[in-house]
This record gives C-alpha cells, structure tokens and sequence, in this order.
C-alpha cells in the first residue's frame, strides 16, 4: 500500500517528533545526541517603556540570534550592543560555542553585528525574499 503524504494542522506531528527524535538525532550526526532547545529574551528597559529586544534559540552548543530590535530613535546608543552582551552571556552559561544570525548581506544590520565583533561565515544567495543573506558568527568561550 503506498504511504499518502498529507499536510496537518500546526503541532500535529510534536508527539512523534519527540517518541523518534533521539534516534533520528543519533542517525544524522552519527552519534548519541542529548538535544535541549531553549528560547531566552531580553528587553531593554527605560523606565517602564520597552525600548528594544532580543531573542535567541538555543540549541546544540549554538545559539542563534532570531531578532535584536531597537526602537529607531534610541539606536546609536549601544542598546542593542548590550542585548547581544546579555544574550552571549546566556549561551556562555548553556555552554555554546557560537552565536549565529541571518542578516541581509552588506546590510546596515550586517555592519551591526560586524561592530558586535560578529564575522560573515558565508552568504546564502537569494535565500530570503530573494536577496542574499549573510550568515553571521561569532565565536564564544
């Protein structure tokens, strides 16, 4: 009988992902994986306003920076140079090796994380909304 590929509602498949998950883990990297994902975020504040945030996923020795986010009138002032202090500080403690990001590549972000001590590991062409990306590292510990 042939298997029928269907598509299912968000979260459907987090039951066999985590009774096959180890296995296939194992399987890929060739050797017996303990896997934790984690997300952390970070606000920073003045007073009560929320000025900018970020947010990194933790995972496999790595942590990878999805958003840093400041408000356009407080940039400038190394708000979000902190928020990435206090994210590397949060893979340190989860003993990652690198932080990564995705940023446009020869962007104005791009020239963030690069003044963040960040470095270009590669570019993706065309990989989201067809422009090239640049995949950004910075190595920890």
């Amino acid at each position: 009988m042939p298997v029928e590929i269907v598509r299912v509602q968000p979260g459907t498949v987090m039951e066999f992902v985590r009774s096959a998950e180890r296995e296939a883990l194992k399987t890929f990297y060739d050797f017996s994986v303990i896997w934790h994902e984690q997300t952390h975020d970070f606000a920073a504040m003045d007073g009560e306003q929320m000025v900018g945030v970020a947010q990194i996923h933790v995972a496999a020795s790595l942590a990878n920076v999805h958003r840093v986010i400041v408000l356009p009138q407080r940039r400038g002032a190394g708000i979000g140079r902190a928020l990435l202090r206090s994210a590397a500080d949060v893979a340190n403690y989860y003993n990652c090796h690198k932080m990564t990001a995705l940023v446009p590549h020869r962007s104005a972000a791009q020239k963030f994380f690069e003044r963040c001590d960040y470095r270009e590991e590669a570019i993706l062409p065309q990989h989201t909304f067809k422009l090239d990306m640049a995949a950004m590292r910075k190595f920890l510990l």
